[in-house]
């Protein structure tokens, strides 16, 4: 605390200071004597501000008084007049900015200082009280200037601070959200999940960014990206999240990679379609020719082992059409959410075929393919990465005669816990510079409207996000080898493959009754013929007529439903069946030709005992039955 005397008579001066000193509020008061307001260079802050009327004008006094309040903190000094002049002149004084007019300098310092410390600690928890309302404000109008959603949790994971965006996104003011949890708004599992991350986040302090799913208030599932870090307060450990709703950028990606995959597949489409008309050309030539053979009245016995051999080729080019739809299946279907253990050769095998016509036609191709552990990733992209890295090498390869290109295949387990794919080419290869550049997105060497500069690009995105790596060593004029190295799933992940349930399916004695409903007559008819010595098949086209045959008191041991049919289709059917006979629709399984919806796939995985795809053949037919039996 100070006490500035201002222009104050030497005996006076320590008069006051003597008072100062006595009192126990100014034993450690510091005093300080100046001769006029002319001689304060800065303002007074805090303490005792002290004059002396000399007795000469009041307009003088007046002055000084008006002078030294002008100087000085108000809410922090108080300013004693010494004087002795009567009460209207000290009430100008009070008017001119003086706190006090005494005319005893000797007495009331201690209370005047004790009054003063009182004022100053009031004024000063004010001011920390409204600065800390101004923090506040800022705070608040800084968190709501973010624009994306942003909160911050607590040790107990409620929230303790938010901003207008999040409200926004969950729905609820923020008087309904502060101080409460995940657990109170969104399903139970989603905030499971959240509570997890967040606690992992707590616990080991490190940030992270991660993908999550969340229903919001319209019931719509929204896939996010929350970046959190923990900091400390008050000896408190607080969480502060970000989140960007990505679902856009995620049904972009996938419709990009949709793209790039069918803009490959559409570059070998000639080449398809030549893999499928080969085989279907001796498919319908070898059904006409024995056609014409059962037409005749009788067989001789030298042209029986023909027919068989006829009706076998006829089989085997039905297999290979099969195949080839089920690569473009595979290729063209959107499932790339899905995760799980991948059979890699049935990739790389399934990419090859789809290249087969075009890779033979330009170059010699050699593969070496081994037998090598799943990895865990998506086997549409897998088989993205591949195609593109073929269609890669094919579009590396010069004009010249096809003995001269060679493209090579290679397929082998690496080092351990590694699978290693190589596409290798002996085409034109890349310049150093070029090699920097080549996974940059849009980067690319071929003519406008020879190719988007997105293949490589996307296969680097899809094997690091399988936890792989992707190698590349090429010099011009030599070719270039693309190295995909991925790591293998460990022993003890692998699925042991299923055993069929039918090895060779041996006729029981009371065969068991199986309701089949499509909508194709011929495919009825063909399933009763392929099984009837198994089964007792009744066939129906509308899954109206089944549910009819089903209300009137008629059993079947299982029900094998077409999934996509005009009218009621097969999902209309197994929900009608659900409140018709609950019993049965565990006995229920739906098979598809493959042009079906997410939603269809959804509605399997929850309604029905499984999927068989069409085309199929006796074995996994049965096998696919036997499961439904009870």
């Amino acid at each position: 605390m100070f006490a500035t005397l201002v222009a104050v008579p030497p005996a006076v001066a320590e008069a006051v200071e003597r008072g100062v000193r006595a009192s126990g509020a100014g034993q450690h008061c510091h005093v300080l004597c100046v001769t006029g307001t002319d001689v304060i260079a800065s303002p007074v802050e805090e303490g005792l501000l002290v004059t002396w009327d000399s007795g000469g004008p009041l307009e003088d006094v007046l002055a000084d008084v008006s002078r030294l309040h002008a100087l000085r903190v108000s809410a922090r000094t108080h300013l004693v007049v010494l004087t002795t002049r009567a009460d209207a002149e000290t009430q100008a004084m009070a008017e001119a900015g003086a706190d006090e007019c005494v005319a005893s300098p000797a007495t009331g310092w201690g209370a005047r200082l004790a009054a003063l410390r009182r004022r100053m600690e009031t004024e000063t928890g004010e001011r920390d009280l409204q600065a800390l309302r101004r923090t506040c404000e800022f705070l608040r109008s800084a968190l709501d200037a973010v624009p994306e959603p942003l909160f911050v949790k607590d040790r107990q994971h409620r929230w303790v601070a938010l901003n207008s965006a999040f409200c926004r996104f969950m729905g609820h003011p923020a008087e309904a959200l502060l101080g409460r949890s995940d657990h109170e708004f969104v399903p139970a599992h989603e905030a499971d999940s959240f509570w997890r991350n967040d606690e992992q986040v707590f616990r080991s302090g490190v940030p992270d960014e991660t993908e999550e799913t969340l229903t919001d208030r319209t019931g719509l599932a929204r896939v996010l990206v929350t970046k959190k870090a923990t900091f400390s307060g008050a000896g408190e450990t607080f969480l502060v999240a970000i989140i960007r709703d990505i679902t856009d950028r995620k049904r972009l990606e996938s419709q990009l990679l949709l793209a790039e995959r069918m803009a490959s597949v559409g570059t070998l489409a000639a080449g398809v379609a030549h893999e499928i008309n080969n085989p279907l050309a001796y498919v319908t030539s070898n059904l006409a020719f024995v056609r014409d053979l059962l037409a005749q009245q009788e067989l001789s016995s030298e042209q029986m082992p023909e027919l068989r051999e006829v009706v076998s080729d006829a089989l085997d080019g039905a297999g290979r059409v099969c195949a080839i739809v089920r690569d473009l299946r595979t290729f063209a279907r959107g499932d790339e959410d899905h995760h799980g253990p991948v059979d890699v050769l049935r990739a790389v095998e399934g990419a090859l075929r789809l290249v087969r016509n075009e890779l033979t036609h330009r170059a010699r191709v050699v593969c070496t393919l081994e037998r090598v552990p799943p990895i865990h990733g998506n086997e549409v992209r897998l088989g993205q990465v591949v195609l593109n890295l073929l269609v890669n090498a094919l579009q590396a390869l010069p004009p010249r005669p096809v003995e001269e290109n060679r493209v090579r295949v290679s397929l082998r387990t690496g080092r351990v816990g590694q699978v290693e794919l190589e596409v290798t080419d002996n085409g034109m290869g890349m310049a150093p510079e070029v090699q920097r550049r080549i996974f940059d997105p849009f980067f690319t060497t071929r003519s406008v409207g020879e190719g988007t500069g997105l293949g490589l690009s996307i296969c680097l995105t899809l094997v690091q996000a399988m936890g792989g790596r992707i190698e590349v060593s090429s010099a011009q004029d030599w070719g270039s080898t693309f190295r995909v190295v991925l790591p293998a799933l460990s022993v003890g992940t692998v699925a042991a493959p299923e055993s069929p349930v039918l090895g060779a399916v041996v006729p029981s004695l009371v065969r068991r009754r199986l309701l089949l409903i499509d909508d194709e007559p011929s495919v009825g008819n063909s399933v009763s013929r392929l099984v009837r010595d198994v089964y007792e098949v009744h066939a129906v086209q509308d899954a109206r007529e089944a549910l009819r045959r089903l209300s009137t008191g008629e059993r079947f041991d299982a029900i094998l439903c077409d999934l996509m049919m005009p009218g009621m289709s097969g999902m209309d059917f197994v929900v009608e069946l659900e409140r018709l006979a609950p019993e049965l629709v565990l006995r229920t399984g739906l098979m598809t030709g493959g042009a079906f919806t997410a939603q269809a796939r959804e509605f399997v995985g929850r309604h029905s005992r499984g999927l068989l795809e069409k085309p199929f053949e006796r074995e996994r037919l049965c096998t696919f039955v036997e499961h439904l039996f009870p």
